[in-house]
């Protein structure tokens, strides 16, 4: 029998952000595991009934912050300003935390979450227009303002607007394994997962693609990504000289293509550590790394882990979303 889906509450404060509260069900809800859903969404509001936007619209949400109690995962959701949380969600998120449930916020939602003393001590971020009163009103915070996302033991913050996308994706692939999370970056046609999957490790991931120009050469490299590219290779297929591609590539992806390309070759050989049981030199020959040692040297350089103890760590063979949830603490 598949396991019971993780529950999600989305808490609306008003008024709230529709592009943050729209990002998790659109993606916790498109994962399906062992033909069951990974996910029960639901959006609940202090005050059940019509909730304002920012964009001047009534939303009606039926449920209150009872559904916060019964949540797996609380994720709340950014308001516009002024940003004085309320106190009901604020006792409702610290009741969730000191229960262990897993709380995050996406963009102001961290106000939130520091009114409720869950960012004291704690590395965290949000939308860096909101950097410095975050800062200010909250000192105790670890404020990290040149990230997307951060995750602290139980505690997930992300930066703004799509950046919420990259903090629900880790928490799928945290859930359910990195071959669940591309899958769902592929339907809703986002870029794939990217680093900052460890607990209390807060990473810079990759920019958010810009353009379409390199689109077809960035797919296929990675189709390709088990032969050793060049720079030569990649400026062929896109049928223009090394400078151009190199110009146009970092104007898309912020990144060299060499960069770019040593990332997806990581991010396939932790994929291929988590789904499969291929030995470590099959690995780093299959994402194109070449050698078991090589694969050691990005890995540990990346993540802070060897192969063996980041399969040992994150293999979803035979585990279900219940032990791993568990896991993240």
């Amino acid at each position: 029998m598949h396991p019971r889906p993780l529950r999600v509450a989305v808490v609306a404060p008003s008024p709230v952000s529709m592009f943050n509260l729209a990002i998790p069900e659109l993606l916790f809800e498109k994962v399906h595991v062992d033909g069951g859903q990974g996910y029960e969404v639901v959006v609940c509001t202090p005050d059940p009934g019509p909730v304002a936007t920012t964009g001047g619209l009534a939303l009606q949400v039926e449920r209150g912050l009872d559904a916060v109690r019964d949540a797996d995962i609380v994720v709340v959701a950014g308001t516009g300003h002024p940003y004085d949380p309320d106190p009901r969600t604020v006792e409702a998120v610290r009741e969730a935390a000191a229960a262990g449930k897993r709380v995050t916020s996406i963009c102001s939602g961290a106000f939130v979450l520091a009114e409720a003393g869950l960012l004291d001590g704690r590395s965290a971020t949000t939308y860096w227009q909101l950097a410095d009163e975050l800062r200010d009103r909250y000192p105790s915070l670890d404020l990290q303002g040149d990230v997307l996302y951060v995750q602290d033991g139980q505690v997930l913050t992300s930066s703004g607007y799509a950046a919420g996308i990259d903090m629900c994706l880790h928490m799928i692939r945290t859930d359910y394994g990195a071959a669940v999370a591309n899958e769902v970056a592929r339907l809703s046609l986002v870029a794939p997962v990217r680093p900052g999957g460890q607990t209390q490790f807060a990473q810079t991931p990759l920019p958010l693609e810009r353009g379409t120009a390199c689109a077809d050469t960035r797919g296929w490299a990675m189709r390709n990504l088990d032969k050793p590219l060049t720079l030569t290779d990649l400026a062929r297929h896109a049928g223009v000289s090394v400078r151009t591609l190199t110009r146009r590539f970092h104007a898309e992806s912020g990144v060299s293509p060499l960069q770019w390309l040593l990332h997806q070759r990581i991010e396939r050989a932790k994929e291929l550590l988590e789904t499969t049981t291929l030995p470590m030199d099959q690995v780093a020959r299959s994402c194109g790394l070449g050698t078991a040692d090589s694969l050691r040297a990005h890995l540990v350089r990346r993540t802070g882990l060897t192969p063996s103890a980041y399969r040992a760590q994150y293999s979803r063979l035979g585990t279900g979303p219940s032990e791993v949830s568990s896991s993240v603490a």
